[in-house]
Order: C-alpha cells, then sequence, then structure tokens
C-alpha cells in the first residue's frame, strides 16, 4: 500500500466522520468507507493522522460540543445527547479530562480552551512533501497571473492576544517552534475575539528579545480582561489602515493552495501603493494572514499610512 494510497483512504475516514459526526460511527463504517479491513483502517488512520480513529472522534465531538456550549444556549443534556454521550454525567466527565473545565463552568466564563482541529491528511502530507511553507514561497509560479482584489480597512484600537515562538519568520518556522496547531485550536476557542485567528509578521517593536517575528493570535476589545492563558501575552495595539490584498477563489480540494500564497504576496511586492496616495508603514501595526480557505481565495494585509497626513 503506497502513501498515495493511504492518504486517500484516511481522507475518505475523515470526510466520513466529518459528515457524521452527531451519529453512531463504528470502525466497520469507517473500513466501508475507505476499503480496507477494519484494523487496517485503524492503524493507517493512527499513522496518518497520529490518533486512534475513536479517540479522533471523541476529541472532535467534545470540541464541537465546546463550541456549541460557548455559541449557543442549549441545555447541557441536549449537548451531550447531539453528540452521542450516552448521559449528562459522562459527557461532563469526558469534557473536564479533555478540557480541564466542567461544561458548567465552561459554558459560564468560557474560557481559552484548547480545542481539537485535526488537519487534512492531503493538504498536510502535500506541504510536507514540497519542504513546508518558505520553500513553497520561494517557488516561482509558472501560470497567468490571477487577479488580486485590494482595499483599506480601518483598524480600531484593541488588544492583540498572541504566542509568541523563537526565531521564526514565517508560519512553517512557527509551527516547528510551537506546535501551531494547538495554537490555533486555543486561539479558536475565543468567545471575545474580534475577527478569525490571525498569522502575523510583527513590527520591531512588538518582538522582544529572543523571540520571533511571526506569531499567531486573535484581535479582541481593547478592554478585554479575561484571564490570559499561560505562555501566551496580551498587547495593546494602535488604530490603524491596513491594505487588504485578497486572492482569486480556488476549488477547496486542490493541492496547490500553496501557489495561491505566494501568489497574491508576488502581487504585493510588486505593488506600489503610492498609485493610491499610501505609503507602507510596517513598523505601525503587524502585517497579516488568514487562512487559506479556496471559497474566499488567499488574504493577507499590510499596514498603510496615507501621505497627506
Amino acid at each position: 500500500m503506497n502513501q498515495e494510497e493511504k492518504i486517500e483512504a484516511v481522507e475518505k475516514m475523515q470526510n466520513f466522520i466529518e459528515n457524521n459526526l452527531e451519529r453512531k460511527i463504528s470502525l466497520n463504517d469507517l473500513a466501508r468507507f475507505a476499503g480496507y479491513s477494519p484494523w487496517h483502517s485503524a492503524r493507517i488512520f493512527k499513522e496518518m493522522t497520529g490518533y486512534a480513529p475513536f479517540e479522533y472522534i471523541r476529541a472532535l465531538r467534545l470540541s464541537r460540543a465546546a463550541l456549541q456550549l460557548r455559541d449557543e444556549k442549549s441545555k447541557i443534556v441536549d449537548v451531550a445527547l447531539d453528540f452521542v454521550f450516552d448521559s449528562h454525567e459522562g459527557f461532563s466527565r469526558a469534557f473536564s479530562r479533555r478540557f480541564g473545565i466542567s461544561p458548567r463552568e465552561y459554558r459560564r466564563d468560557t474560557p481559552a480552551i484548547q480545542l481539537f482541529l485535526p488537519y487534512r491528511v492531503r493538504a498536510h502530507h502535500s506541504f510536507l512533501k514540497r519542504g513546508g511553507y518558505e520553500k513553497m514561497l520561494t517557488e516561482k509560479t509558472e501560470k497567468n497571473l490571477q487577479t488580486i482584489f485590494t482595499q483599506v480597512i480601518e483598524r480600531p484600537q484593541r488588544k492583540l492576544l498572541l504566542k509568541r515562538g523563537v526565531k521564526a519568520k514565517d508560519y512553517f518556522a512557527y509551527c516547528e517552534e510551537t506546535g501551531c496547531d494547538e495554537v490555533w485550536a486555543l486561539l479558536t476557542s475565543i468567545k471575545e475575539a474580534l475577527y478569525e485567528p490571525l498569522g502575523l509578521w510583527l513590527p520591531s517593536k512588538l518582538i522582544k528579545p529572543g523571540t520571533s517575528r511571526y506569531v499567531q493570535g486573535v484581535e479582541l476589545s481593547a478592554d478585554y480582561g479575561k484571564t490570559i492563558p499561560e505562555g501566551y501575552e496580551l498587547l495593546d495595539l494602535e488604530p490603524c489602515k491596513m491594505m487588504i490584498f485578497q486572492g482569486e477563489p480556488y476549488p477547496e480540494d486542490e493541492e496547490s493552495f500553496y501557489e495561491k500564497i505566494a501568489e497574491v504576496q508576488e502581487a504585493m511586492e510588486r505593488f506600489d501603493p503610492k498609485l493610491y496616495g499610501f505609503s507602507w508603514a510596517d513598523e505601525e501595526a503587524p502585517r497579516f494572514q488568514l487562512m487559506p480557505l479556496g471559497y474566499r481565495g488567499y488574504i493577507e494585509a499590510r499596514p498603510v499610512r496615507e501621505l497627506n497626513k
């Protein structure tokens, strides 16, 4: 069984789990979709994801349950039943083991917790095969350049909750230093986030000695006052203007979405903001990127200032 066959089988199992998370799932179900025996399906699933199938399913169910408790006014017992737990008590025990807090306390206080956000196995292995983010960005793309949409937006005074790395200058190096999947999962759990989690390049004034330029974080209101998770930091950000660059949508299953990032970043390097009355202001605010999602294209933003001010 070669690597591509394993990826295809695990991808089918991941899709089945995603589409059936609120009903009972057996190993035979997964095996039927994978096209292999139950034993072999379980073995390759763990090999490719790092999790046994039922460990993966339970962690994903508990994380989706946590988001439902955070965002909706559902009864805990109803959430337990929605995610195929036999009882309120069993759900509460599993939730407490996973997150270190009871469902009742979590719904009341909604602290940051370590959600489980599994990667898609095909994209992950394609990424590793290509040599990672830094290598991908150095490759020249051979294509007709896509259309890049640009606009300038105002960012208000706000706070940034972030996790620093050590030396990282890009996403791939940051992941090696911090285990970025876990960082992203915790940031995703924060109810008070103004926007979705971000990958950011910090200006020099916000970089502490011995820490990285590239970080991951989430923006919060200027009066945010909850407890800061261990290993994280809260910074004040001043109001600023950001120039947004957004590439064309692309198919969600397209492995070449790395090229879409490179295309947008190449366009940004060629772009002259003076044509629109702005100059780059990289020391005034963090530059940031959003998670690449096919339906909206890749999005990155760079700080600017108006030339007549």
